[in-house]
C-alpha cells in the first residue's frame, strides 16, 4: 500500500496524475466502467476501503462514527462527448505552460480529485466532528438514474454534502432546479380556406406568449426568478389543413421560492395545453448563507452566488453547497483544461474550508 504524502506539493501532484489517467480513459455517460475501477483502485491504493454499485464509487473516513453526522463530498467522472470544434486529441492529457488539457479536465475532472485528494487527508484523522463520505458517480451529465440518485439508499447517510462542479471556488449556496414540460394545444381539424376548425397553433401561441411574460410573484434572493422558455414546437402536415394539434417543449428553470410541483400547478392552472412534466426530480437546491460551512469559506474570501446551472446537487435531500476549482464556463467547450495552479489552489481551499467544521 502507498503512502500518502499529506503536504500540499505531494496532494496536489497526487490529483494531477489521477486526472491525466482519467482524462486518457474514455468515459462518456453509460460507458463509465473503466474509469470506475481506475479511481476505485487508485482510493484501494492508499488502503481506503470502497464499495462500488452500478458505475458509482464510495468510502468514508477510516474512524467513521455513526453517531456523528456526515458530510458527503461528491463530484461525477463522466464527460459528454468532444464537440467538433476540438483542435487537440481529447483524450491526451498534455499539460503545457501549467495548464492542463483534455476532455472532462475541467467538468469535473478537477473538482472530482481535488475532492479525493482532501478525502485522504483527513481519511485517517480522528476525532472529527463529521464524518466524510467521497462518491465518484456517473450519469450526471444526462442527470441519469444510475448515477448518484442509484446509491442514496446504499451510502451511509449523510447530512450535508459539497458537490464538485467548477465555480471558481466561489460558494454555490444555492442552484436552480430544472422541470422540461411537453405541452399539446388541442384544436379542430379543418379546411384552411374555408372557416372551419380551429387552429391548435394559434392556441399554442396564446399559452407561449403567457409563458413569455409571467412573472412569479415569489423572487429567490439568491437565485432570482422562476424562469421559463418555450424551446421546442411542432405542428401542421401540410399547407391547407388547420392543424388539430401542436406540441410544444417549455424549459423552466425552479428556485427555491417555489417547489417544482408547486411551479406545475400554476402554469397548469394558466395554459388551455395539456402539460406534463417528464420529472419532478430535478428540484432547486441550497444552504443556509449562516450554514458554518459557509462561514468557514467566506472568511477565506470566498464569494456566495446562485447558480443557474443544474447538477446532481438537484438530487440531493440535504442542505448543499456546490464548489469546485475550474471555470463554468470552459465546460463543454472545444480544448477543455483547467490550470494546474486551479487544482493545487483548490485542495488547500478544500481543506481549510473543511477545517472550518470538522477540527
Amino acid at each position: 500500500m502507498q503512502k500518502l504524502e499529506t503536504n500540499m506539493n505531494g496532494l496536489t501532484n497526487e490529483a494531477i496524475s489521477l486526472l491525466q489517467k482519467m482524462i486518457a480513459t474514455q468515459s462518456f455517460s453509460k460507458e463509465e466502467e473503466i474509469v470506475v475501477s481506475l479511481i476505485n483502485n487508485f482510493l484501494k491504493s492508499y488502503s481506503v476501503d470502497t464499495h462500488l454499485f452500478k458505475n458509482n464509487v464510495w468510502a468514508a473516513n477510516k474512524y467513521y462514527d455513526k453517531k456523528l453526522p456526515t458530510i458527503l463530498l461528491n463530484s461525477h467522472h463522466d464527460t459528454v462527448k468532444p464537440n467538433t470544434g476540438y483542435t487537440r486529441n481529447p483524450f491526451s492529457p498534455d499539460i503545457e505552460n501549467g495548464t492542463l488539457y483534455g476532455l472532462g479536465s475541467n467538468d469535473a475532472g478537477g473538482p472530482l480529485v481535488s475532492l479525493i485528494a482532501t478525502f485522504l487527508h483527513y481519511h485517517e484523522k480522528e476525532n472529527l466532528k463529521y464524518n466524510l463520505v467521497i462518491a465518484a458517480t456517473a450519469e450526471e451529465e444526462i442527470s441519469g438514474e444510475n448515477g448518484v440518485a442509484c446509491i442514496l439508499d446504499k451510502i451511509p447517510k449523510f447530512d450535508l454534502a459539497i458537490v464538485g462542479e467548477p465555480t471558481e471556488m466561489h460558494l454555490a449556496i444555492a442552484e436552480k432546479g430544472l422541470m422540461v414540460l411537453d405541452c399539446t394545444a388541442q384544436g379542430e381539424s379543418g379546411h384552411a380556406a374555408r372557416e372551419e376548425g380551429k387552429n391548435a397553433i394559434y392556441i399554442a401561441l396564446e399559452d407561449i406568449d403567457w409563458v413569455k411574460n409571467y412573472q412569479f410573484s415569489r423572487v429567490s434572493e439568491q437565485l432570482g426568478p422562476v424562469k421559463m422558455s418555450a424551446t421546442v414546437i411542432n405542428a401542421g402536415s401540410q399547407h391547407n389543413v388547420i392543424p388539430d394539434i401542436c406540441n410544444f417543449t417549455l424549459d423552466v428553470r425552479t428556485t427555491d421560492a417555489y417547489s417544482n410541483e408547486d411551479v406545475m400547478h400554476i402554469i397548469k392552472d394558466n395554459l388551455q395545453s395539456k402539460v406534463v412534466a417528464r420529472s419532478f426530480r430535478l428540484n432547486p437546491s441550497s444552504i443556509a448563507k449562516d450554514h458554518p460551512l459557509i462561514k468557514s469559506g467566506i472568511k477565506l474570501g470566498r464569494k456566495t452566488y446562485g447558480s443557474p446551472t443544474t447538477s446532481d446537487q438537484a438530487l440531493l435531500p440535504v442542505p448543499s453547497l456546490k464548489m469546485g476549482p475550474g471555470d463554468s464556463a470552459r465546460s463543454h467547450t472545444a480544448d477543455e483544461y483547467i490550470h494546474i495552479k486551479e487544482i493545487e489552489e483548490g485542495i488547500a481551499l478544500y481543506i481549510k474550508l473543511l477545517e472550518g467544521v470538522l477540527l
